[in-house]
Formats: structure tokens, C-alpha cells, sequence
């Protein structure tokens, strides 16, 4: 019991500290030492993994971790002088003995903690990787996630992550890429690549393709703590980076609504919206209201008018379906994919009638092996009093994801209209 207690304590902190660390040692390493900073991560997660289960979890774990982290990181620079390819202003503090351990302290504290984090996001996405690459990078190094997550968050596979993730490392290696924060200028080309970063990651907590956890709050909290770090530097807090932030906060909003305690899926037309988090639906208006200050409409903006529209109803069958067709039109114009596609038609759905979202997706190319096309196939044709179509389209979902929620959900669709013949 206690040693599960450990490990959940541990798979915790990898989520919301190792970002942070891989940050700060690979700005005190060197972006060219980036897999060192890991492994000094991994090891000192699972030194805590094996001391705590014998010595007790101590009072600030997260403090232990990062002072272990700095002395592995001491030793590292010791043994290895990683300092002799370090081209950044601390590089001579690092050759001293002097001064190499206040300057990996000073490095661990929460300003800088939050200034290497920022680093590492633009570093990550620096325009000589391939943008692919870039958010992969991001993804897997800052965010934590594992490569079937991004290829998840990618519709893609592992393989094509893995080669992506390759292609990443060797372009830092061979351009000798450094953790420096870009000049004014380059900022809006990297913006782009940094906000869809945390958009995919909050994606994969919203709803997550782990079998056993429809929703990763962890990953939607680091998503937007993140995306807040930039909203408050003076840099990054574009109308877009707004407009994110504000559409995490209303989908997240929603989330202890989502779930009954058994774990089953709750529809949004079942939701108990008196459960949907106010505090987080007004702080999602603010930011909206904040990103409309400039000229700048991005799909950051849209989705997060549509999430607004939804959380402004008071009921599912007050929403403004009209209004939110309406956006998903807009959407994709700016941001033209599959899911869009799949949204708008699932939108004119309940707009329209049934038949016209039934009509919409079959027009949809590329989405035959997701499950949510299938789903929604499914809900149509069952709306449609065509259950023999709707119980075909609900066991191909079925084959088609790995979620035991979702899994769950579908199969009480399939006896819904089982009992209705």
C-alpha cells in the first residue's frame, strides 16, 4: 500500500517537476547536453522512488527532488566538464569551484526555474527544426509525455514520433543550437509553435488516450500553467496566447462534471452544469475579452468563443447551436482538419437536423479510423431511428480506442438502442 502511495507520488512530480528541471539543467548544461539533463531527471526520480519507499516520503518532496538534482548536476559538470561546450554568460562561473555551486543554486530558484522554462519552450521550437519536430520536442522534454501520447495527439504512430524526436536532437547537435531566448523580432515565428504545443498537451488531459484515465488533470493544469507563464512575460502575451488560455479555462471548467465516480462518461447534453467550475468560467471571459484587444483573430480565439458559448447556456438545449455552427464555418477557414470538420458537423447536427450532421460526415476523408467519427456516426443514425447503422458505426468505435470510459459509454449506446427493437 505504502509503496503504491510512493509511486503515485513519484508519477505526480515526474508530471509537474521534471519539466522544470529538464529546463533548468539544460540551461545550466547546455542545449547540446539535453539528454544528460534528462537522465539526471530519471535518476533522481528514481533515486526518490527507492529511498522513500524505505526512508519515508519526506515533508517537501518536491524540495528534495530538486536538491538532488543539483548535486547530480554538480557532479556532472565535475566530472564530465560539459562547461567546455557551454557557450552561455555562465560558462565561467561554471569552471570555478568557487562559484559553480552558487550558480547552480541561484539557477534552482523560482524565478529562474520559470525564466529556463521559458528558454526551453523557444528553444524547442527554434525555426531550424522541423516545425513537426519542434512540438514533439516540446511535447516530450518540457511537457513529459510519452512518445504514444504525442503520436496520439498526433493521429499518427510511434514510429513516426520516434523519427521526429531524432531529427530534433541531430539538428541541435550538428547547428549547435544553444537555450537562449530569442530576440524580439523572432518571437512571432516561434509563438505559433509554443501555444500549439500546450494546446495538444492540454488536449491529451482533457481527453487522454491513457486506457484507464479519460481525463489527465495534470496535464491540463501544466498546460496552463504554462500557458500562463507566457501570458504574464511581457514577450508572449500576444491576443493569441489570451485566447488560449481562456478556452483551457472553460474546457476546464467542466471537468468535474465530465465523470461519474464509477469513472463512466457523462455527455454534455447530461452534465450537471451547477457542477461546471464558475470561478473558471469567468476567468475564461476575462482572458477572451483580453485577447480581443488587437486586430490578431486566431482558431485560439474561435474555439474558445465557441467553449464560451457553451458555457454561457444554462442548459444543453438552450445552446446557441446556430452560433456555434456558425464559428466551427469560421474555424475551418483558419484551422481546416478532419476534427474541425467533425465538430462542424456534429454542430450542424444539432443546428439543422440530424440527417444534415449525418450528411457532413460522410463527406469527412481521413477520419475513418478515429473513433469519435464512428461515435457520432453512430449517435446520428440512432437519432435517425436507424439502429441496425448505428449499432455498426458503435462496434467500430468500440475497436478503435483503447479508453475503458469511452469503451464503456459506447457499449450503453449499443444497449440503448437494442432497447428500442
Amino acid at each position: 500500500m505504502f509503496e503504491q502511495q510512493v509511486n503515485n507520488l513519484v508519477g505526480h512530480l515526474f508530471r509537474h517537476e521534471a519539466g522544470k528541471m529538464a529546463s533548468v539543467l539544460t540551461r545550466l548544461l547546455g542545449f547540446n547536453a539535453l539528454d544528460a539533463a534528462e537522465d539526471i531527471v530519471q535518476d533522481t526520480l528514481l533515486q526518490a522512488m527507492s529511498t522513500w519507499k524505505f526512508k519515508g516520503i519526506p515533508e517537501n518532496p518536491s524540495a528534495w527532488l530538486y536538491s538532488v538534482a543539483k548535486r547530480k548536476a554538480i557532479d556532472a559538470i565535475r566530472q564530465h566538464k560539459i562547461h567546455e561546450q557551454h557557450h552561455s554568460k555562465i560558462n565561467l562561473a561554471l569552471k570555478s569551484e568557487w562559484t559553480l555551486a552558487p550558480t547552480v543554486n541561484n539557477l534552482f530558484l523560482e524565478n529562474e526555474i520559470e525564466d529556463a522554462q521559458l528558454r526551453m519552450i523557444y528553444a524547442c521550437c527554434h525555426p531550424s527544426i522541423p516545425y513537426e519536430s519542434q512540438l514533439a520536442l516540446t511535447l516530450k522534454t518540457l511537457c513529459g509525455l510519452s512518445i504514444a501520447e504525442i503520436a496520439n495527439s498526433f493521429l499518427t504512430n510511434e514510429e513516426t514520433i520516434t523519427k521526429r524526436l531524432y531529427r530534433a536532437r541531430e539538428k541541435i547537435r550538428i547547428e549547435n543550437i544553444t537555450l537562449e531566448a530569442p530576440v524580439p523580432d523572432h518571437l512571432p515565428g516561434r509563438l505559433d509553435a509554443v501555444l500549439h504545443s500546450l494546446y495538444l498537451l492540454f488536449n491529451e488531459g482533457y481527453n487522454s488516450s491513457h486506457p484507464d484515465q479519460l481525463i489527465r488533470h495534470d496535464l491540463c493544469e501544466e498546460a496552463m500553467r504554462l500557458c500562463l507563464l507566457l501570458v504574464n512575460h511581457h514577450l508572449t502575451s500576444a491576443p493569441k496566447t489570451k485566447a488560449l488560455l481562456a478556452l483551457m479555462c472553460f474546457q476546464a471548467s467542466r471537468s468535474e462534471a465530465r465523470l461519474r465516480e464509477d469513472g463512466a462518461v457523462i455527455l454534455l447534453k447530461d452534465q450537471d452544469r451547477s457542477r461546471w467550475i464558475r470561478p473558471l468560467i469567468e476567468r475564461g471571459k476575462m482572458y477572451l475579452e483580453k485577447a480581443a484587444e488587437g486586430d490578431d483573430i486566431s482558431e485560439y480565439h474561435i474555439e474558445a468563443a465557441i467553449a464560451g458559448s457553451h458555457a454561457r447556456a444554462a442548459s444543453f438545449a438552450e445552446t446557441d447551436w446556430n452560433q456555434i455552427l456558425q464559428l466551427y464555418t469560421v474555424l475551418v477557414q483558419i484551422k481546416p482538419s478532419p476534427i474541425v470538420e467533425l465538430n462542424m458537423a456534429i454542430a450542424a447536427g444539432y443546428a439543422i437536423s440530424p440527417s444534415a450532421g449525418l450528411e457532413a460526415l460522410n463527406k469527412i476523408e481521413n477520419l475513418q479510423d478515429h473513433y469519435l467519427y464512428h461515435s457520432a456516426l453512430g449517435d446520428f443514425y440512432a437519432e435517425l431511428g436507424n439502429t441496425e447503422r448505428a449499432g455498426l458505426s458503435y462496434h467500430r468505435a468500440m475497436t478503435l480506442t483503447q479508453s475503458k470510459a469511452e469503451k464503456n459509454l459506447l457499449q450503453t449506446k449499443l444497449s440503448n438502442i437494442t432497447k428500442i427493437n
